[in-house]
C-alpha cells in the first residue's frame, strides 16, 4: 500500500497538535489547582522575622470578618513566639478614614499586643502592591523571612509573589472566616485562586478585578 493521500495528512497532524495542546493545558491547570489545594493545607510555624497579615476590607476602622479571622490567627502566632513582629498591610479605599493596615494595628493592640509588636504598612490596593511595600520595608529593616497569614486558598499565590520579591516566605493560613465557611465557597475560591495564580505567572501583575478575589 502507498502513502495516504497528502490531503489527509494535514488534518491528522492538526488534530494531534490540538489534542496535544489541550492535554498540556489540562495538565497545567490541574497541577495548579492541586498545588493551590496542597499549600492551603500546610501550616508552617517555623520561626521567622515577621508575620505578615494580608489585608481585607475594613469598615470605619473595624476589620471585616475576613480580616478579623486573619488578625486573630496572627495574634496566636505572635503569642506562640513564631515572630516578634506582626506586619499589617493594605491601603485605604476612596472615602475610608483608616487604611486596612491601621485597622489591623488597632485591632491587635485592643487585644493586648504592644505597639512595638505591630508594624502597619498602609500601602497597596491588592496583594502584589502590599507585598511590594513589605519587601521595601524588609530591605530597610533587615527582615529576611516571613510567615504569611491569609485565607488558605490565597496562600500559594501570596507566597509565590513574596519569593519573587526577595522575601523568603512560608504560610500559616487561618482556618476560620467566611471564605472557609462551606465546601461550595471553598471550591469557588480554589478555582478563582488557581486562575489568578496562572495569570500572575504569565503577567507578574495583580489579579484582574473581574476575578473578584484580591482583597489584600
Amino acid at each position: 500500500m502507498g502513502d495516504p493521500p497528502a490531503r489527509s495528512v494535514l488534518p491528522i497532524a492538526l488534530v494531534r497538535l490540538v489534542l496535544g495542546a489541550v492535554l498540556v493545558g489540562v495538565l497545567i491547570v490541574g497541577g495548579t489547582v492541586f498545588r493551590v489545594w496542597q499549600v492551603a493545607r500546610a501550616d508552617d510555624r517555623d520561626r521567622a522575622d515577621v508575620v505578615v497579615v494580608l489585608g481585607a476590607a475594613q469598615y470605619d476602622g473595624t476589620p471585616s470578618a475576613v480580616l478579623g479571622s486573619r488578625l486573630d490567627h496572627a495574634a496566636r502566632l505572635w503569642r506562640d513566639g513564631v515572630a516578634p513582629v506582626i506586619v499589617t498591610v493594605g491601603g485605604r479605599r476612596i472615602g475610608d478614614t483608616y487604611t486596612e493596615a491601621q485597622a489591623g494595628q488597632n485591632y491587635l493592640m485592643s487585644y493586648g499586643l504592644p505597639r512595638d509588636a505591630v508594624v502597619p504598612i498602609g500601602e497597596g490596593r491588592d496583594t502584589l502592591e502590599s507585598l511590594q511595600a513589605v519587601a521595601r520595608r524588609a530591605q530597610a529593616a533587615g527582615w529576611h523571612t516571613a510567615v504569611i497569614v491569609s485565607d488558605p486558598w490565597h496562600s500559594l499565590r501570596a507566597r509565590t509573589m513574596s519569593d519573587d520579591l526577595g522575601l523568603t516566605a512560608w504560610t500559616s493560613p487561618t482556618r476560620s472566616g467566611p471564605i472557609v465557611a462551606t465546601r461550595t465557597i471553598q471550591a469557588r475560591y480554589i478555582a478563582r485562586e488557581s486562575a489568578a495564580l496562572l495569570d500572575y505567572r504569565l503577567t507578574h501583575a495583580p489579579a484582574p478585578e473581574s476575578f473578584g478575589i484580591d482583597l489584600g
